[in-house]
């Protein structure tokens, strides 16, 4: 029991922390640097590369850091990388989603990434997958979001989105 317990408190933990990680790193690619020219791209197309290759890119941008943990113990090390290739899941759905179905993001009350988007946000609404950080750090800039533009789309489901 002690284990289990030990390995929801390590996913807890690691899917809180890949949050704040991605924040950062998506404020960083904000600032002009090379490390933020792919991220211009993406700003100029306005459009996300699948939830499967985003997936790909969180993976390989945190492979390294998901076996440390396991040197400290196998509940550690199995809650930690759960976590993180749980947020990695989600985080992927929910940029693709806030790019194609922003409406469906029913788990904040602005769909952060597509209001970044949409109004052209360099200083605000860093967060993809959650707006926690946003709110903690002071970049969270609410507006009206919800035009004409998004409810005269036709209705799709939340699952509806390119994938790969």
């Amino acid at each position: 029991m002690e284990s289990l317990l030990t390995g929801v408190l390590s996913f807890i933990v690691a899917f809180t922390f890949a949050s704040f990680v991605e924040y950062w790193v998506h404020r960083w690619m904000h600032k002009p640097l090379k490390f933020g020219e792919r991220h211009r791209d993406h700003h100029r197309r306005n459009e996300g590369q699948g939830v499967l290759w985003e997936f790909r890119d969180y993976i390989k941008g945190t492979f390294l850091m998901m076996f440390p943990p396991f040197l400290i113990s196998i509940p550690i090390g199995l809650g930690w990388m759960i976590g993180a290739i749980a947020y990695a899941a989600f985080s992927s759905y929910a940029h693709q989603l806030q790019h194609e179905n922003p409406t469906k993001c029913f788990w904040m009350e602005m769909p952060v990434h597509y209001v970044h988007h949409k109004y052209n946000m360099w200083h605000h609404n860093f967060g993809l997958g959650v707006d926690w950080w946003d709110h903690i750090f002071g970049t969270y800039k609410a507006v009206d979001w919800l035009t004409e533009d998004e409810t005269s789309q036709p209705e799709r489901g939340q699952w509806q989105l390119r994938w790969w």
